[in-house]
């Protein structure tokens, strides 16, 4: 009964925004609950009633003249105040969400949000206080903030917020995170963020696809090896889990690893020690384990594809990543993020998008989630012709891209390739052999597409320019002749 009256009591509210529209807005809901509401115009005003009088809840913007809201937060929670704070902004970025939670916000509205959204805040804030000192230790476990550089995760829907959130809480605890989520969603640059806003940044990010190493090699890939251990060995090796050390392993497509190898890293994870092939003795290992997976793993671990507890080991806080077909409001953003970050690159040219192309891309269905929408950017990109993408641009999405004749798949022409190499009288560099199979006919293919430009026929295959001209040598193509 206690706590019923404790959630049900008048708060006294602090409402910190520069637009005294949103300040009357909030302050006469906020009132019409009962609540005792007090007004900032500016993050000087705000420090100085967060410092004057013991405030429940402040919702603080975070652009203001002056003092930002983030400084506030963090001025206020260096204090050791119990006040909790909501950032609210019209700025939707993952650096704000994650500063934001980093620092001990209770949580993230983006304008326009709804007065629902915080009078349930308000709810809330008089019943978390043990949230409260939560967020204030992850706050005081921090010192550093979010690095800008690298691939980063772009997106404003409220699920790839949820995400950032998530990051922004766990990123400093050394806990083993599971990242699921269909193919091209992003799973590894969800990793690199959990990496880049811990106290492991500044040790190594090493990323291993566990499903692109030949099982036979796998686990001296992770483990190491000692001279001699094998055929070809003829030097030692550290393997992945030291070459870490200090920072983040990501094992990606954790759910294709070989089972017998799932008990070894079971081990490795409750021991903190790896004994390389060939080695004797244990080798104390010090990084924190994030894994990514397409399958679902409760689904193997039923079918006995994948340990049960090692599962367990692995998943201690799970991040689900949506499919872009379920976060629309992600398409528009990461399309202008695309065409800014490879426009000059692919073709020169000041390129902008219609609305009309905005709306058809947020139409499609993306089966191929942020790596396709990327790729189809990309290809727009090299084929365009004018300043402006128009939805004409993009009409190759509805053939469905590189499609097969109906009747003959790819892979079928491809396992019987392999089978009649393997009944030769002396089989051998099958690889190589299929290899030349395939590319030459592949690399021809998109020259005359691309009337034997060079540079869009490198950036349709996704290789560097270089690397097509050493190819179209090696193969011996004719480029096909350029009308003049």
């Amino acid at each position: 009964m206690e706590s019923t009256q404790e959630n049900k009591r008048s708060l006294r509210i602090l409402v910190a925004d520069d637009e005294e529209s949103i300040r009357f807005v909030l302050r006469e809901a906020l009132e019409g609950e009962g609540h005792i509401v007090e007004e900032a115009k500016d993050g000087e005003a705000a420090i100085q009633a967060l410092s004057a009088t013991e405030f429940d809840l402040a919702f603080v913007d975070i652009r203001m003249p002056g003092i930002s809201g983030l400084e506030v937060l963090e001025q206020i929670r260096a204090t050791g105040s119990a006040t909790a704070i909501v950032i609210i902004t019209a700025q939707n970025t993952m650096d704000n969400a994650v500063e934001a939670m980093k620092r001990g916000a209770l949580d993230y509205l983006v304008k326009p949000f709804s007065l629902a959204e915080a009078m349930a805040l308000a709810e809330r804030a008089s019943s978390t206080r043990a949230l409260q000192r939560e967020v204030r230790e992850l706050r005081r476990e921090v010192g550093r903030s979010l690095s800008p550089g690298g691939e980063r995760l772009v997106g404003s829907s409220p699920e790839l917020l949820d995400i950032f959130k998530t990051v922004g809480k766990v990123a400093v605890r050394n806990v083993p995170v599971l990242i699921t989520g269909e193919s091209g969603t992003g799973k590894e640059l969800v990793a690199r963020a959990l990496h880049t806003t811990s106290l492991r940044s500044e040790a190594p990010f090493v990323a291993v696809n566990a499903a692109a190493i030949p099982r036979e090699l796998l686990e001296s890939e992770l483990f190491g090896h000692e001279r001699g251990a094998f055929t070809g060995a003829i030097s030692a090796r550290l393997g992945r889990f030291r070459e870490a050390s200090g920072g983040t392993l990501f094992l990606d497509e954790i759910g294709d690893m070989p089972v017998e190898l799932q008990a070894k890293l079971l081990r490795v994870l409750q021991s903190g020690e790896v004994i390389p092939v060939g080695g004797r003795e244990p080798v104390h290992v010090d990084v924190r384990v994030v894994t990514a997976t397409h399958r679902d793993l409760d689904r193997a671990v039923r079918e006995g594809g994948f340990r049960e507890d090692l599962l367990y080991r692995l998943r201690v806080v799970p991040i689900a990543i949506p499919p872009l077909r379920e976060r629309g409001a992600d398409v528009s953003t990461l399309a202008a993020h695309f065409v800014e970050r490879y426009a000059e690159e692919l073709c020169g040219l000041d390129i902008s998008m219609a609305p009309s192309t905005l709306a058809y891309l947020e139409q499609y269905e993306w089966p191929g989630n942020v790596r396709e929408l990327e790729n189809a950017i990309k290809r727009a990109l090299v084929l365009a012709t004018t300043s402006i993408l128009s939805p004409a641009d993009f009409h190759f999405l509805e053939e469905g891209g590189v499609t097969e004749p109906e009747g003959i798949h790819l892979t079928d022409l491809v396992t019987e390739t392999v089978r009649s190499a393997l009944t030769a009288p002396e089989p051998k560099e099958i690889y190589r052999l299929l290899l030349e199979q395939v590319e030459k006919p592949l690399v021809e293919t998109v020259l005359r597409h691309t009337e034997g430009n060079q540079i869009r026929a490198a950036a349709l295959l996704g290789i560097n320019r270089n690397t097509l001209r050493k190819k179209i040598a090696d193969l011996g193509i004719d480029l096909p002749q350029r009308e003049s």
